[in-house]
C-alpha cells in the first residue's frame, strides 16, 4: 500500500486529507504538535487506512525531527509528503513593532520546517514519490497587518520550484488555498467577528471551499498521475487569486456537489483530425464520451491547438460552452505552449498571454453562473498519441466535481523552454 507523512493533520486541511488518504487504503502517518493527533489514526483505521500512526511533535525542534528520522527509518517508505502545517499572525500588530520572538516561531514553522522536514524525510522517500507543499493565497499578495505570514508563503513557493528542478526524478506541488471554512474560520464567523459576505467579497465563485475540497486537490496532487504537475503552482480559490475587479462579488446560493460526482466529459473538437481523434479515442476507451448524463459535465475543447488566431480560438470555444450550459459544467482549454511553425515566438507569446487572461477574464464572468474555466499549455507531443491517455487523469480532476473550486487557472505542463519565458 502507498504511504503518506502529513503535517498539520490534527485540524481543518490536514485532517480532512487524512481521513481521504485513509479512504483510498494509504499507509497514514499523522505529524501534529496538539495532542488531539493522537485520536486520528483510529478515525482513519474506520476509513479504510491499511494502517495509521501518530506523531505528536513540534516541527521547529530539531532534536524532535531527528527523533522523527529513526523512527521512519523502520516504517514503510513514503510514496508521498504533505507539508501542510502552519500558522498565521492574527496580533494585527505592524511588522515595524513587532519583537523577534513574535515572527521568528511563523517563519520557523511556515518555511524552514518544510525544508527540514524534507531533508529528515528524504531518506526514507522512494525515487519516485510526490512532495505537496501547502502554501496560501498569500504568497501571491501582499496581506497586512499578519506579520511574516505572506513572506513566508511566497518563500515555500520558491522553495517547491526549486526542489522541483534540483530533484526532477520526484513531483514536486505548491497548493495554494483560498479562503477555507476551517474550524478557525467557521468559528470567527460564529462569533461574529467575521461575515461571509465579507470573507467571499473577492471569491468570484461566491463561497467559501471546504475542507474536504482542499484535501481532494492534496490527495491528488500525491498521486503518480500528477508527475506531470511538477514545479507548478495550483491554487485552489474560487479565483480570488485572478479576480481584479473593484466590485464585490455575490455569494452564491448554488449547493457545491458532492466530491465523487460522476463526471460526464465530453470533447468539444477543432479542425486538428490527428489531435481530435487522438482525445476522442482515450475518452472512449475509458468510458468518458458516452451521451449518459450525469449532474457534472465537462468538456474539453482541441479549438485552439488548431492554429490561427489564439485569442479568438479562446473566446469561440469559450463562447459555445456557455451557450450550450447555463450552469454547474466546467471547460478545460487545451493551448499550444510553443509557437505553431512559422510563427515567431515573441508573436506566440504575446497572444498566449493574452489567452491565458482571457481564461480568467472568462472564469470571473462565469463565477456567479457555477461555469469553471481552466486550461492547460500543451507540447505538441502531448497533444496527440499516447500521450493523451496519460493526461486523462489530470483532465478528469480539474473538470470533475473534486476541482470545483479551481477556476480562471492555466497550467503550463509543456515543459518547453520557450513557454517558460514569456
Amino acid at each position: 500500500m502507498p504511504a503518506v507523512l502529513i503535517t498539520g493533520a490534527a485540524s481543518g486541511i490536514g485532517r480532512a486529507a487524512a481521513l481521504q488518504f485513509a479512504q483510498q487504503g494509504w499507509d497514514c502517518l499523522l505529524v501534529d504538535i496538539s495532542p488531539a493527533i493522537a485520536a486520528l489514526p483510529a478515525h482513519c483505521l474506520a476509513q479504510g487506512a491499511a494502517s495509521a500512526q501518530a506523531f505528536a511533535l513540534d516541527l521547529t525542534d530539531a532534536q524532535a525531527l531527528a527523533q522523527l528520522g529513526r523512527q521512519l527509518a523502520e516504517l514503510p517508505a513514503l510514496d508521498a509528503l504533505v507539508n501542510n502545517a502552519g500558522i498565521s499572525d492574527s496580533s494585527g500588530r505592524p511588522l515595524a513593532e513587532q519583537a523577534p520572538a513574535q515572527w521568528q516561531r511563523l517563519l520557523r514553522l511556515n518555511l524552514q520546517a518544510p525544508q527540514a522536514l524534507f531533508d529528515t524525510c528524504l531518506p526514507r522517500l522512494k525515487p519516485d514519490a510526490r512532495i505537496v507543499n501547502v502554501s496560501s493565497g498569500a504568497g501571491h499578495k501582499a496581506i497586512p497587518w499578519r506579520g511574516l505570514y505572506s513572506p513566508s508563503k511566497a518563500g515555500l513557493i520558491a522553495w517547491s520550484h526549486s526542489l522541483a528542478q534540483r530533484y526532477p526524478q520526484l513531483g514536486v506541488t505548491t497548493l495554494c488555498p483560498g479562503f477555507v471554512r476551517t474550524e478557525l474560520v467557521q468559528g470567527l464567523m460564529d462569533a461574529g467577528r467575521l461575515a461571509l459576505a465579507d470573507a467571499v467579497a473577492k471569491i468570484p465563485l461566491g463561497r467559501l471551499a471546504e475542507p474536504e475540497e482542499m484535501a481532494a486537490a492534496l490527495v491528488f496532487l500525491a498521486q503518480p498521475q500528477a508527475r506531470v504537475l511538477s514545479g507548478q503552482v495550483i491554487s485552489v480559490d474560487g479565483g480570488s487569486g485572478i479576480y481584479g475587479g473593484s466590485s464585490r462579488c455575490a455569494l452564491s446560493t448554488a449547493v457545491p456537489a458532492p466530491l465523487q460526482t460522476p463526471l460526464h466529459l465530453q470533447l468539444q473538437a477543432g479542425s486538428d483530425a490527428a489531435c481530435d481523434s487522438a482525445w476522442l479515442q482515450a475518452l472512449q476507451a475509458e468510458g468518458g464520451a458516452q451521451a449518459t448524463a450525469t449532474p457534472c459535465q465537462g468538456l474539453v475543447s482541441t479549438q485552439a491547438l488548431a492554429g490561427g488566431d489564439l485569442v479568438e480560438a479562446v473566446l469561440n470555444a469559450g463562447q459555445q460552452f456557455a451557450a450550450a450550459h447555463a450552469r454547474d459544467a466546467s471547460l478545460l482549454l487545451l493551448l499550444p505552449a510553443s509557437a505553431p511553425q512559422g510563427v515567431p515566438a515573441w508573436q506566440h507569446q504575446t497572444a498566449l498571454a493574452a489567452a491565458r487572461m482571457l481564461v480568467a477574464t472568462l472564469a470571473c464572468e462565469w463565477a456567479t453562473q457555477g461555469l469553471r474555466i481552466n486550461a492547460l499549455l500543451l507540447s505538441p507531443e502531448q497533444a496527440t498519441g499516447a500521450a493523451v491517455a496519460q493526461l486523462l487523469p489530470l483532465v478528469r480532476f480539474l473538470t470533475g466535481a473534486r476541482a470545483q473550486f479551481v477556476t480562471g487557472q492555466s497550467l503550463d505542463i509543456s515543459g518547453t523552454k520557450e513557454s517558460h519565458h514569456g
